[in-house]
């Protein structure tokens, strides 16, 4: 709606009639009048624009459609034991059951930046990744791809080498893996690189030599003698250990106070999240159904249930010694153990893969909160500062 223009003549202030030299001084009552009819023509005028402002919010807030469950949830997540939690929600049915008439698709992957694409250009609505991809989304777009909604995932990560490499010192001029450039556990490995002194580049030039792999043409090359070590998640560390020869020279928790760090988080385009609330909240109740089962099952059950998702998944069983190894090497949590993530970040800026950015605000632990409430212990997590819970 337009409204009528009240700016002054030149010399006048807002609110004063000026008087023109020469006007009769008689018809001031008259004048008067008919600026209070003006006045009260504007006052009519501006009730009416906000009855009908009121109604156009009214009329909005009634067409805007009700957040409603999503007819289908798209849910990423990869072939390692890092993901143990998606690996028995979709398996034995836990998040399905939970979703309800919402329909679960799956799509599995190698590394955490190809799931942030898929994600990010509508392919999937959810995803299990780890966390330095997550804050590297959240950090390109400003806060509004993602919310980190849980935590799914402590330890099992580790940096696996020749068996002739005995220090960092060995190092130089060498040739290790990573999963994908970005990714978790190459931003774990550039950044423990420069506390060495060693120069990287993200084009795999420098000091020593990174090249993003896939996780199992990494266990080949290094089988065939071509690397010389890889930094890994589980199982795969413990595969290049057991079926290839390598040895750890650094397990990730020795870096991280109390040997906490996290592998692996739930994530969800906020979008998706803002739409169907409830759809969210009940992947979360698998979710959480799922780490349950992984804390309290008997560890053959656990390595048998799991080595047949893997194969589902991965299109081969593992080994039972590289099962049970890597879980020995992991804990299964919903905490996302926020107050690490000011060291991730750092981690990522000082390995190149990302900016320096305030982070404030990518946690949303709303609705696993509520989740838990429900639950018999009413633990609450907490997103430390950095979002909701």
């Amino acid at each position: 709606m337009s409204y009528p223009s009240e700016h002054p003549t030149p010399g006048q202030h807002p609110g004063t009639t000026r008087i023109v030299a020469g006007e009769s001084a008689k018809p001031k009552r008259r004048r008067s009048l008919e600026i209070s009819l003006a006045v009260g023509l504007v006052l009519l005028i501006g009730a009416g624009a906000a009855v009908a402002s009121l109604n156009r919010t009214n009329d909005a807030a009634a067409a805007a459609p009700a957040a409603t469950p999503a007819a289908e949830l798209r849910l990423g997540y990869f072939g390692n034991i890092t993901h143990a939690p998606a690996l028995i929600g979709t398996s034995r049915g836990l998040i399905a059951k939970s979703l309800g008439e919402t329909r679960l698709s799956t799509q599995v992957f190698n590394a955490g930046p190809a799931a942030i694409e898929a994600l990010n250009a509508g392919a999937i609505d959810a995803t299990y990744i780890g966390p330095n991809p997550a804050i590297n989304s959240y950090v390109k777009s400003k806060g509004e791809s993602i919310s980190i909604i849980a935590g799914a995932a402590s330890g099992g990560a580790q940096l696996v080498v020749k068996p002739e490499i005995n220090s960092a010192a060995d190092l130089a001029g060498k040739k290790l893996a990573t999963p994908q450039l970005g990714g978790t556990q190459d931003v774990a490995l550039r950044a423990w690189l420069g506390q060495q002194g060693y120069q990287t580049s993200t084009d795999g030039s420098g000091d020593v030599a990174i090249n993003p792999t896939e996780n199992a043409q990494t266990l080949k090359l290094f089988q065939d003698g071509k690397l010389d070590g890889a930094w890994l998640p589980e199982p795969w560390a413990s595969r290049l250990v057991l079926q290839a020869g390598a040895k750890v020279l650094v397990d990730e928790k020795d870096l991280w106070e109390k040997g906490d760090f996290i592998t692996t988080v739930l994530i969800v385009n906020k979008n998706f999240a803002a739409e169907h609330p409830e759809t969210v909240k009940a992947l979360l109740k698998g979710h959480v159904e799922s780490v349950d089962w992984l804390n309290a099952a008997p560890a053959a059950e656990k390595s048998s249930v799991l080595n047949a998702a893997l194969k589902d998944s991965a299109g081969a069983a593992l080994p039972a010694d590289v099962v049970d190894r890597s879980l020995q090497n992991i804990a299964f949590t919903v905490d996302p153990l926020a107050g690490t993530y000011q060291q991730l970040l750092q981690d990522g800026v000082d390995a190149g893969t990302t900016k320096q950015a305030d982070i404030t605000g990518i946690f949303d632990l709303t609705a696993l909160n509520s989740v838990l409430g429900e639950g018999t212990t009413g633990t609450k997590i907490s997103a430390q500062g950095l979002g909701k819970d």
